[in-house]
Formats: C-alpha cells, sequence, structure tokens
C-alpha cells in the first residue's frame, strides 16, 4: 500500500542544509499497525508528514498504491489528504471559538457537505467517543483528554483508510492513554491502516505489527 524508497529529505536552516531524512525505505501494508520509534529529532514525524503528504520528499520515491505521488502538485495531493488521511497532530490543533462538534466537521467543509449533514456525522462520532454531552462546548472549554478526543473525531470524520499520529499520547494523562488504545485497537480491527510516531512505545505494544527506530535521520536496526 506504502512504498518508502530510498528517500532523503533536506531543509535549509541559513546558509546550512539540515538532514532530515538520509536514505529511508519502508514498506507498509493495508491494515498494518505501524510504530516510528526514535527520540525527538531523529526523523520519524518527517516521515509520518512526507506519508501523509504534508511535506515533500527532496529525493526519492514514495508510492501510494502503486501511484507515484513524490512530486505531485498541491491541487492533486489536497484531495488525496482529505479524502484518504486521517491527521492525529501533537498539538491537537483544535479552533478555538469552535464548538467540538465543529471542530470535527472541518475536514467536510471543502468536501462541499451541508452544515446540517456535517453535524450530523460530527455528533456520530462524538456519540462513539462518548462525548455527546460535550458537542455544543467551545474547544477551550473542554478538558485536555476531551481535547484529544474531539482530535481524533476530526481525523476519523471523513472515514480515511489511513490514520497518521504524531505524539499522541504526550499531552494527556495515563486514563485517557488507555482510552486512547481502546480506540486505536477498534480502528484496527476495522482494517484501518495506522502510523504513530512517538517516543513513547508501552500503550500499545500489543497492537504494533512493525517497529521501525529511528536514529539521525536514518532507521537503526535498534528494535
Amino acid at each position: 500500500m506504502i512504498s518508502i524508497k530510498n528517500v532523503f529529505k533536506r531543509y535549509k536552516s541559513g546558509k546550512i542544509y539540515v538532514k532530515a531524512l538520509d536514505d529511508i525505505s519502508v514498506n507498509i501494508e493495508k491494515g498494518e499497525f505501524v510504530f516510528f520509534s526514535g527520540p525527538s529529532g531523529s526523523g520519524k514525524s518527517t516521515l509520518l508528514n512526507i506519508i501523509g503528504c504534508l511535506t515533500r520528499v527532496t529525493s526519492g520515491s514514495y508510492l501510494l498504491e502503486d501511484k507515484q505521488v513524490s512530486h505531485w502538485p498541491d491541487h492533486f495531493l489536497s484531495p488525496l489528504r482529505r479524502e484518504r488521511f486521517g491527521f492525529i497532530f501533537q498539538q491537537f490543533n483544535l479552533v478555538s471559538g469552535y464548538s467540538a462538534w465543529e471542530n470535527i466537521a472541518l475536514p467536510l467543509i471543502p468536501m462541499g457537505i451541508s452544515q446540517k449533514e456535517r453535524r450530523k456525522k460530527a455528533l456520530l462520532i462524538l456519540e462513539n467517543l462518548n462525548l455527546t454531552t460535550r458537542a455544543d462546548f467551545m474547544a477551550q472549554e473542554l478538558s485536555g483528554g476531551q481535547q484529544q478526543l474531539v482530535a481524533i473525531g476530526r481525523a476519523l470524520v471523513n472515514n480515511p483508510d489511513i490514520i497518521l499520529a504524531d505524539e499522541p499520547f504526550s499531552n494527556i494523562d495515563a486514563r485517557h492513554v488507555e482510552n486512547f488504545e481502546n480506540i486505536l485497537g477498534n480502528l484496527k480491527n476495522q482494517g484501518k491502516t495506522i502510523i504513530i510516531a512517538s517516543h513513547f512505545h508501552e500503550p500499545i505494544t500489543k497492537l504494533v505489527d512493525k517497529t521501525f527506530y529511528f536514529e539521525n535521520g536514518s532507521i537503526s536496526p535498534k528494535q
């Protein structure tokens, strides 16, 4: 499903180039639960962003279901991101001043779905997350754990094939980590492809099919 081959990623910082990824090759099959492990700055989040078409490779190949998307123009990548991927960000990135259901429904707006239908879909997601009573609460009125659930709901509202999560455990307590683990287990049972980048591995060990350990922009044989 996902084939990353000999990928390099470099960023320019002042007059020098910083190597974020160094000759990375990864294959991920449909329905697999994959974990990118490693310290901060090791390259795992960069690869996650490449897979989600949020950034481009400097060189190398990225195939998504045999389609070479490495250098697709933005007007092709935008609908691909909307339709195929669900993103769970480390900082949640909820919109202040928008309610829980409105935040969940945001990915549906560019798809031309009516407000009535967006609310219906969002409320169904909130029901599945046991957050129905918080539907009309503003994002800033929610607890940290509730904000994370809303961020998860936003990632799922378009029924994506691939779930990408960057450091999803860093801003929540142990009780919500367990809740998130249960949600991920249900998604895996539904056949979703799940890729998590994090230094925190223990809660989801039993769910993981493959682990790649990142170190200084490369994949290390360490497991």
